[in-house]
């Protein structure tokens, strides 16, 4: 009994999921990637979404009993738990849906209670409507052992044990497209932005209250991850609102799976769809922006798109790749007043040739505020070398959140963090490192250390880590924004003192030599001892 809960113990959130995705691999019926990736983020939804459920009823318990009144006793019963309410978001379930009743349900029942289960969560929230699709068990059909097994697995994944600070739905999407997607393109497939990355993001701009709007919003880690740190910093969520778009339609319904788990106020507009060809929020601006576009996006291009206002300031992006169409897209939303964006590219848009009128004018009207080289490392479904931009619509100084801020006009910030690999993350397939909370908030204290009041930008920088540089140096480097163009590089060869290394190098070879000789004077005296000699 004690090995074997020593073995539940150690169980971790991979090793579960690693025993679904092998359940749903051998099991008949279960479908495509898409449909067995659909069907366990509706399992986990179902799971949260009732684990919430079951801890709003203890937390209404205690408090009942804090009052003196006792929550067994069947009027209290009645008057509280019959239609409970939850302040903090947590949703009502009818005793269906709740994940108790799922969990006891015979396994030759479960797919139709968990289809029930789904209909009547739909029913019974506007919010929560359209976040799946109902009927899914039922017209996968599992057998009855299979749909049990995968039942009971889910049924480990808890908030308690895991963290609820977490972004766990986020973390089953993303396992899945791993473990899945084995074919999937890495620049055209979706994948999800690992946790340091958004904090990186978001420590940088700083988004605590206002708009945030999310263009590529996938599962909508952005804004969960985003969401925490502002309750960090402001002890609550109500000073955001987010908005956002997602084309893929069972990402969409993720997203607002996140979301509505979450309490999070949200716009994803009405239905998926592309945020070049159909601009869900067009017209309106926001404080802030953070995203994760697909990396050198090919297809996005349609011919009603030629004079679209978005880049009618500048010139139509080429159609090999959306990065300088997401970076127009996402400049056109933003407050022209003070608006803020950090987000993620491909490191090939920093000196793309096709792109180079466009990046030029960037640059030209100062929109271009910081360019930080990623660790390439950082994401597991894709090994492209990623670098985060930030885009200001203010860089003439004044106050934000706290602080004075210089006036930045024509300078932009250069940093790069390609050696900052120093945290591996274990137990995964391919080489990956994460960003520990030290290092980004070094990084985060180098940016607005720059931004601040009484910081001098023509002599800002560390050699090989960051700099600052005026506009007219990156003009004359043909307008391109490779840090390594302006990040002084030491040559360390240079620092060495050639005559000394030598004369040290001589005297070590000098002592092995003399050795060498000693070992065989000894050699042949042992061998003359007994007798022999040696040729």
């Amino acid at each position: 009994m004690a090995k074997k809960k020593a073995e539940e113990k150690a169980l971790n959130l991979d090793q579960i999921l690693f025993n679904c995705r092998d359940y749903l691999r051998a099991a008949r019926n279960s479908g495509s990637f898409f449909e067995k990736r659909d069907m366990m983020l509706t399992l986990v939804f179902l799971r949260f979404i009732g684990e919430k459920y079951e801890d709003g009823i203890e937390k209404l318990k205690q408090e009942l009993r804090a009052q003196g009144l006792d929550p067994d006793d069947k009027d209290i019963h009645a008057a509280f738990f019959d239609d409970p309410t939850f302040p903090d978001g947590t949703y009502n379930l009818p005793p269906e849906a709740r994940w108790n009743t799922i969990i006891n349900t015979p396994a030759a029942n479960l797919n139709v209670a968990l289809d029930t289960a789904l209909h009547s969560i739909a029913a019974g929230s506007e919010q929560l409507k359209g976040c799946f699709i109902e009927g899914t068990f039922t017209t996968r059909n599992l057998a009855p052992n299979d749909i049990k097994k995968i039942v009971d697995e889910v049924n480990k994944i808890s908030h308690k044990q895991f963290g609820e600070e977490k972004d766990l739905i986020g973390r089953v999407y993303e396992y899945f497209l791993k473990e899945f997607a084995v074919n999937a393109t890495k620049e055209e497939g979706e994948f999800y932005t690992p946790h340091d990355a958004v904090q990186m993001i978001a420590a940088m701009i700083e988004p605590f209250d206002g708009t945030l709007y999310d263009p590529c919003c996938g599962s909508g880690g952005m804004f969960v991850q985003s969401a925490a740190l502002v309750q960090s910093k402001q002890g609550g969520i109500n000073r955001i609102n987010v908005y956002g778009q997602e084309k893929e339609a069972a990402t969409y319904r993720l997203a607002k799976m996140n979301l509505a788990l979450r309490g999070i106020s949200h716009n994803l507009g009405e239905t998926n769809d592309s945020s070049f060809t159909h601009d869900l929020h067009k017209g309106l601006y926001f404080d802030y922006i953070m995203a994760n576009p697909p990396f050198n996006l090919k297809g996005w291009y349609d011919s009603n798109l030629k004079d679209d206002p978005r880049w009618a300031d500048y010139e139509t992006p080429p159609e090999s790749n959306a990065n300088y169409a997401w970076i127009l897209h996402i400049l056109s939303h933003l407050k022209p007043s003070n608006g803020v964006a950090g987000f993620l590219l491909a490191n090939g848009a920093l000196n793309d040739g096709d792109a180079a009128a466009i990046r030029r004018k960037l640059i030209q009207n100062d929109k271009v505020e910081a360019i930080i080289v990623l660790p390439r490392e950082l994401f597991i479904t894709t090994d492209i070398s990623v670098t985060l931009w930030i885009l200001n619509q203010n860089k003439k100084g004044g106050s934000y959140h706290g602080r004075t801020l210089r006036d930045r006009q024509h300078q932009i910030l250069f940093m790069d963090l390609r050696t900052w690999v120093d945290n591996a993350v274990k137990g995964e397939g391919k080489k990956k490192v994460e960003l520990n909370t030290d290092q980004i908030k070094a990084a985060a204290k180098i940016y607005h250390d720059w931004q601040n009041e009484g910081t001098d930008g023509t002599h800002y920088a560390v050699p090989e880590l960051y700099r600052s540089v005026e506009m007219a140096e990156i003009e004359q480097n043909g307008w391109v924004l490779t840090p390594s163009k302006y990040i002084e590089f030491i040559d360390h060869d240079l620092d060495i003192d050639y005559e000394k290394e030598m004369a040290r190098i001589q005297t070590e070879m000098k002592n092995i030599l003399k050795q060498e000789k000693e070992s065989q004077r000894m050699l042949e005296e042992a061998f003359r001892g007994i007798g022999y000699g040696i040729d």
